[in-house]
């Protein structure tokens, strides 16, 4: 758009090219140029853009509908209890509005992504919204809206289960245009089937011209209606110089529509049967491929339906009130009552209840809760009246990071598919090419008319389309990551997936991992200097993460002592101050890093405890040495299965952990694993992966997620247990969100059978083109056939696909 003046005295806004009279527009000399704007909202952001050197927006954007953009602006408020706060920084979802095209997508991401703070925006086409990863120190969400606002567009909070609702959009309009097509199809086969008739047997020509025109008249919106996904995604690839399958589609059916338009004047023959049949097989294929991924998909993100609306606060005086979710912040107090759903997640603080949780992990066995256990949105409360205190937004909680995690694993693609798209990228010019040289040497060297030529090159086009290799991988992922969630495994991503299934080494954490990592009070040694040695340890522990920390706070009955300066040393112990005096409590290492002096005597008497297989936490008042506390962690009662399991699928097995090699040793001669590693930090263990990985091994590291952080980082693939989940979205790829090790063998198996599958559909895609193509050349082929051939060929793909729905028994 230049801006110049038309004659008839209006001139387009060269932003949202809507027409304005001369004497209305804004007139602007940028650069020497003359341009014209409906309004200052549209000059304001053509100079954002130009400004921002993002002036190709204009050039790349198409379907865009001549009109004013948004100028609505967005409260901030409104977006609170949607932030997740993350390591490095926060991270939202929006709904944006006024998005129109796949330029819009570009503009979006280009320029937000130049701002200051802003780490990573990513934008879905297809449901129109937008995660934006930034740091709140450099910008504020306020700056952001700021910004779409400034270009147009609005950010709304995002409503749950949008991905689904976008999927049951796609999903009914296919269905309109594949029953447009499959109406005016079947009516165009009975005049075709009067014009075959009386190709044989001789028709008038007054009949011929009639049967052709409406055949004409059927088949007009099969092409222009129902193809119009497949003429506009044709369309885009040109532009964008990427052809795609769209393409292939397009040009196979065009050609046959635009060859019998032009035969009808000449008296020639028509095939407008075969340009609606095309569209009609396609669009069935296609309409299939919605409902699979809409049936896939609803498994898990319907899990967002299960988080109330409403809370009830719990104010002191005994007040009961029903307010919305974002009234809540964290550190109310909440009532549940029996038989309602809990809407935060939240610590007890008053009364039991068995909770059903089965919603997120899968186990139908209710779970008792009591003062001090935590408790999930979206549970159910089952037999008793709670009190408990929020501890997070609704945006913060476990099933809001589930729902997130599982649409950042449809978006994040295996390695195995970036080949097929890539594969798919040289294809379709390759396609183009051979049909393009089947014509000609068909009307120059094959002795054939210019109808044959044509139809052997349409066929070309149609049995080519690569449906089938763009199906192969995303929803065998898709469909194959569900199925394991039903089970309770959460898998961040296609990529992560695709690892899981080359493990060759699954390297376990003790603590809480191996063992229960619920121990108990077996031995209290005091070194005679403090009266009520447990009373001291348990009140230095009260503030402990670590499972032997909580069991020493629990095994004291009775009023604690308050602990300032309290710090934690993961894989050491903890120190604090009580009554003025500075405690310590750990392993014998973190005492002598601390200049405790340890006897002889004392250590032999640790050594006695360690002996039996017990940890011993050391205790030392300043740098005296107080006492020790012995404890036994039993071994979870379904790890011997699961090594077994892994031993059979030829995997290695290793334990890293940071207790003392004494008792790790004798847990893991319990165990059978004869490879371990002890008195590890939580960097020391990342630093042993580091070494397995460098040595050629593809690493599993299976952990709490508290303590083993960096090795859950480090390892190809880290996975945390149960309790540790809410971490676990954040510091490892997937999260088994029950306390059942077992599935560990579960996620290596449905990953095997789902990259299994992968294969096969490619194996599939790739030879179904190498023996289907050289037919269509050799003119073996019927476009129509073809047709058939390529939507049978993706549906068997789909099918494959869905055989990995069915779980192990």
């Amino acid at each position: 758009m230049s801006g110049t003046e038309p004659a008839s005295g209006t001139v387009r806004c060269e932003h949202c090219l809507r027409e304005v009279p001369l004497s209305a527009a804004l007139k602007a000399e940028i650069d020497g140029s003359v341009k014209y704007f409906c309004c200052h909202g549209c000059l304001g952001v053509y100079e954002l853009v130009h400004g921002a050197s993002l002036d190709a927006f204009y050039e790349q954007r198409c379907q865009w509908l001549p009109g004013a953009p948004s100028f609505e602006k967005t409260d901030p408020h409104a977006f609170g209890s949607t932030i997740v706060k993350t390591a490095d920084g926060c991270r939202i979802d929006l709904q944006l509005s006024g998005i129109r095209c796949a330029s819009c997508v570009w503009l979006i991401e280009k320029y937000l992504s130049k701002q200051d703070g802003v780490h990573s925006v990513r934008v879905n086409y297809a449901t129109n919204r937008a995660a934006i990863h930034w740091n709140p120190e450099a910008t504020g969400l306020d700056a952001i809206l700021d910004t779409l606002h400034s270009l147009g567009y609005t950010a709304r909070p995002v409503r749950s289960g949008g991905t689904t609702e976008s999927l049951a959009r796609e999903k009914q309009e296919l269905l309109l245009r594949f029953g447009t097509a499959g109406f005016f199809s079947m009516q165009l086969m009975l005049i075709v089937a009067a014009l075959y008739a009386g190709f044989f047997q001789g028709i008038g020509t007054e009949y011929r011209l009639a049967f052709q025109l409406i055949s004409w008249a059927l088949a007009t919106p099969v092409v222009l209606y129902s193809g119009y996904p497949f003429l506009a995604g044709a369309l885009r690839s040109i532009r964008s110089l990427n052809p795609n399958m769209d393409l292939l589609v397009a040009l196979g059916s065009l050609s046959a529509y635009l060859y019998s338009i032009a035969m009808i004047p000449l008296g020639g023959e028509v095939f407008f049967d075969t340009s609606a049949m095309i569209v009609t097989f396609i669009l069935l294929g296609r309409f299939l491929e919605a409902g699979s991924r809409l049936k896939a998909g609803n498994a898990i993100v319907a899990l967002a339906g299960l988080q109330p609306q409403e809370a009830v606060l719990a104010k002191e005086n005994g007040e009961r009130r029903t307010v919305s979710l974002d009234q809540v912040p964290p550190g109310s107090i909440i009532e549940i009552i029996p038989g309602a759903k809990i809407p935060l997640d939240a610590t007890v603080i008053g009364g039991e209840a068995e909770i059903n949780e089965s919603m997120l992990t899968g186990e139908s066995l209710p779970v008792m809760k009591r003062s001090g256990s935590n408790i999930f949105a979206g549970t159910v409360n089952g037999n008793g009246r709670l009190l408990a205190r929020v501890s997070g937004s609704p945006g913060e909680t476990l099933l809001a990071g589930i729902i997130r995690t599982v649409e950042e694993a449809q978006s994040r693609r295996a390695p195995v598919q970036q080949l097929a798209d890539r594969v798919a990228g040289y294809f379709v010019p390759a396609i183009l090419l051979i049909a393009l040289l089947t014509f000609l040497y068909r009307m120059n060297f094959g002795g054939q008319s210019s109808v044959s030529a044509l139809m052997n090159a349409v066929s070309v086009l149609v049995i080519a389309c690569p449906c089938a290799l763009g199906l192969a991988t995303p929803l065998a992922i898709l469909v194959g990551s569900t199925a394991a969630g039903k089970e309770g495994v959460l898998i961040k991503g296609g990529d992560i997936f695709e690892t899981v299934s080359k493990t060759t080494l699954v390297a376990f954490d003790k603590t809480g991992t191996i063992t229960r990592g619920k121990p108990s009070i077996t031995d209290i040694v005091d070194f005679g200097t403090t009266p009520d040695l447990l009373r001291y340890a348990a009140s230095l522990e009260s503030a402990s993460e670590h499972p032997a920390g909580k069991a020493i706070a629990t095994g004291w009955i009775g009023e604690l002592l308050p602990v300032e300066a309290f710090r934690a040393f993961p894989g050491q112990g903890v120190s604090g101050t009580l009554q003025h005096e500075t405690w310590l409590a750990g392993s014998t290492a973190f005492m002598l890093q601390n200049q405790v002096a340890i006897t002889p005597e004392q250590q032999a008497q640790s050594q006695k405890i360690e002996d039996e297989g017990k940890t011993v936490v050391m205790l030392a008042r300043g740098t005296r040495p107080a006492g020790m506390i012995g404890l036994i962690d039993e071994i979870r009662d379904d790890l011997p299965e699961l090594l077994s399991a892994l031993r059979r699928r030829g995997m290695k097995i290793m334990m890293l952990t940071g207790d003392n090699p004494g008792v790790a040793s004798r847990i893991a001669a319990r165990c059978g694993i004869t490879d371990l590693q002890a008195g590890l930090s939580p960097a020391g263990k990342a630093s042993v992966i580091e070494k397995l990985k460098a040595a050629g091994e593809t690493v599993m590291m299976v952990g709490d997620g508290i303590n083993d952080a960096p090795a859950l980082a480090a390892a190809d693939t880290g996975v945390t247990l149960g309790s540790a989940t809410g971490i676990a979205l954040e510091s490892a790829g997937v999260a088994v969100l029950t306390d059942r090790l077992l599935l560990v063998d579960t996620l290596i198996e449905h990953s095997k059978r789902c990259f299994s599958v992968i294969r096969q559909n490619l194996a599939w895609a790739f030879l179904y083109n190498l023996a289907a193509v050289p037919l269509a050349v050799s003119g073996m082929l019927h476009p129509i056939v073809a047709a058939m051939l390529m939507a049978s060929s993706s549906l068997i793909v789909v099918g494959n696909s869905l055989r990995l729905q069915k779980t192990r028994t």
